[in-house]
């Protein structure tokens, strides 16, 4: 073990010397000429296309107008915001629910658009969670999570989520293989070769409403998987995924699971998977997980614990995944707009190799394998391989492609974008990044016909670029103009979080579908208050309702007398105007929440115990108007068992309200 972890070491000094000797020059002059023209969106102006992008560690998404990089919205999925109140009114806490109890935070890796006959259709964005293994759906009407499920047999949701061409499933792979949970989990560790096993989710979505289910799982060896796309086109019907960890370690990864020459990339042949379902070959396993969904009906969330997934053993139904060899530890692993080549990047290889969809499924017709992985059939590397591109750059990670025939992969290690021709093999350009490039985005480049324009780079490491902000630097995006033989950097741009993945589309297939408020007479939650005069408080034993309306500029009510220290009072506020983007927001002193923010139409309820006596203020935390500084109101909070009873008005002089003690 000590010459292994020595050798280790001595990898690791040689890879930080390789980048500081790889760092770009002239970081200074990156942008230059006419590049800040082409970025440049006027005043008043919208952008061409929305960027979707990885909250990371933050458990968000955010969205960048392109080609400006203008910072449009952070959507929260699977963190509480404060801003937008998410995870703290009643309606929204049952979304951040898992088999765990309440989550509030995870780690959103990757994005993905829904697509229809491998187009990007502009009806929802999927994220995943990598820490407590969740895959939510965000409705672009609305730029909203509107449903959340979580995974059941998975540990580190990191592969995930990749779609279908018709989006007729969202697929998740396990990072980390485990016991699966129906086992019994207390086991040595050690025995990870034994008892450990890596699934894959495959979450079927429902074509109208978007509402998923996990329609199966294959159970596979314990393995990691990492990153995956879906077949098209001729490759409709497979999934490919990469995989790391062949050698199955449990203790230092970074020595042991980097011991064999190559790990794989999984073709899951999931149209032979549906056959056998259908055959009556999948068991049901007992499992708990969340199933979460919010409506724009009554505008709250529901949580369902789901008991029981159907799974299949990719070991005794032999035909519905292969191993194909790919250099070791694997990251990327794309398919090109044709649906025929698949491009894996070992991130420990000096070379890009390009498998054959074509030759791949010939190599099965004909048993062309070198043996098994656990029961897993390995196809030979030479009867699958296209080719290789040789000699591209240092720590290959992900591809995206033009449509033009052209490939462009990311190098974290020599920092920079390299463009290569897909059927020739061949360098044709390369631009630095600055630095530690991880993933790509080109507008549709994992549709049928990407946009062929824009291309941004996300980088982990921002070091000089900005201003210093202490200990921790943004990490950032870059964007560069594709459209020429030649690709040119023309913006710099800090991105929240960390910057994984993103998807970008055409703005005007998006715009189209927007709601720009809520109709208020469609509000079904039960405790709305459509109009001023349904206003109203009451109480029902510790717990009060109040029914409250908003407009500008004020609240009804807006004066609130018994109310006794340590009951549940909750707030249903109704926003009642019915202009776009006029939110109105909600907030009580001292409350131990954050506030609501409420859309035109919509109810939201603050739950809120006093917990002392005295006057408490409430007021608008959103402006809304020229009188918004005097949209508040005041509450009375009484001491327990006071003789104090229920009153509520507004607009009421002092000389109008009956005295109370």
């Amino acid at each position: 073990m000590k010459s292994k972890i020595t050798t280790a070491v001595i990898a690791g000094l040689a890879l930080v010397s390789v980048m500081e000797s790889c760092k770009p020059k002239s970081t200074g002059n990156a942008v230059s000429g006419d590049a800040a023209g082409k970025a440049y969106v006027a005043p008043g102006k919208h952008d061409e296309y929305y960027n979707f992008v990885s909250g990371g560690f933050s458990g968000q998404m955010s969205v960048y107008g392109l080609p400006s990089g203008r910072l449009l919205r952070v959507i929260p999925v699977f963190a509480v915001d404060p801003e937008k109140g998410w995870g703290y009114s009643e309606e929204t806490k049952p979304m951040l629910n898992t088999s765990h109890g309440i989550v509030p935070w995870d780690d959103l890796h990757h994005t993905q658009l829904s697509k229809t006959e491998g187009e990007i259709d502009g009806r929802w964005v999927f994220g995943n969670a990598n820490n407590t293994p969740r895959v939510a759906r965000i409705d672009l009407k609305t730029f909203r999570t509107a449903e959340i499920i979580e995974l059941p047999n998975s540990a580190g949701n990191h592969s995930s989520p990749f779609i279908t061409e018709n989006t007729e499933y969202v697929v998740a792979g396990t990072r980390f293989s485990v016991p699966s949970d129906n086992a019994n989990g207390d086991v040595p560790i050690s025995t990870y070769k034994e008892n450990f096993k890596g699934y894959l989710s495959f979450i079927s979505v429902n074509k109208e409403s978007g509402e998923m289910d996990i329609a199966f799982q294959i159970e596979c060896p314990g393995v990691n998987f990492d990153l995956s796309r879906a077949g098209k086109m001729k490759s409709h019907g497979w999934f490919f995924f990469s995989c790391y960890n062949t050698e199955q370690a449990n203790t230092l990864l970074e020595v042991n699971a980097s011991q064999r020459d190559k790990d794989f990339i999984m073709a899951v042949n999931w149209k032979k998977a549906e056959e056998y379902i259908k055959a009556g070959k999948g068991k049901k396993t007992p499992v708990k997980y969340a199933h979460n969904v919010y409506s724009d009906e009554n505008h709250s969330a529901t949580s369902t614990i789901k008991t029981e997934v159907l799974v299949l053993d990719s070991k005794e139904l032999a035909d519905i995944c292969y191993m194909m060899p790919c250099p070791k530890s694997p990251h990327g692993c794309d398919v090109d707009p044709t649906g025929e080549y698949i491009v894996g990047s070992g991130k420990l290889a000096a070379l890009i190799p390009v498998f054959s969809f074509d030759k791949m499924i010939k190599a099965i017709a004909n048993k062309e394998y070198d043996g098994d992985y656990l029961g897993i059939p390995i196809i030979k590397y030479e009867s699958a391989l296209y080719g290789e591109v040789k000699k591209p750059g240092l720590g290959p990670l992900h591809t995206e492609f033009d449509g033009k025939g052209n490939a462009y992969t990311s190098f974290f290690v020599s920092s920079e974008v390299v463009k290569w021709n897909i059927k020739e093999l061949k360098v044709v350009d390369r631009v630095p990044t600055y630095y530690s490039v991880g993933h790509l985005c080109i507008p549709g480049g994992d549709s049928r016909t990407p946009s062929a324009k824009y291309l941004i780079a996300y980088n982990k490491i921002t070091k000089d670029r900005y201003l210093p902000t202490g200990p921790e630097l943004s990490q950032s995006a870059q964007l560069y103009d594709i459209s020429g033989e030649k690709m040119q950097m023309i913006l710099d741009f800090p991105t929240i979080g960390e910057p994984h993945y993103a998807q970008a589309s055409p703005a005007a297939i998006i715009e189209k579908n927007q709601l720009k408020l809520f109709k208020i007479d469609e509000n079904k939650h039960p405790y709305a208050a459509k109009g001023e005069g349904e206003a109203k408080v009451v109480r029902n034993g510790n717990q009060v309702h109040v029914y409250m309306t908003s407009v500008r500029s004020h609240f009804a009510p807006d004066n609130i007398e018994g109310i006794k220290v340590g009951d549940e009072v909750y707030f249903h506020v109704t926003n009642l105007e019915q202009d776009w983007d006029v939110p109105h927001g909600f907030a009580v002193k001292g409350a131990s929440n954050a506030e609501l923010l409420i859309m035109p139409g919509e109810t939201q309820t603050l739950k809120w115990v006093p917990d002392r006596v005295g006057i408490v203020p409430i007021y608008c935390t959103d402006f809304c108007s020229a009188l918004h500084q005097e949209m508040q109101g005041y509450v009375r909070v009484s001491p327990a068992g006071s003789k104090v009873p229920l009153t509520y008005h507004v607009g009421k002089t002092a000389a109008e309200i009956p005295a109370s003690n």
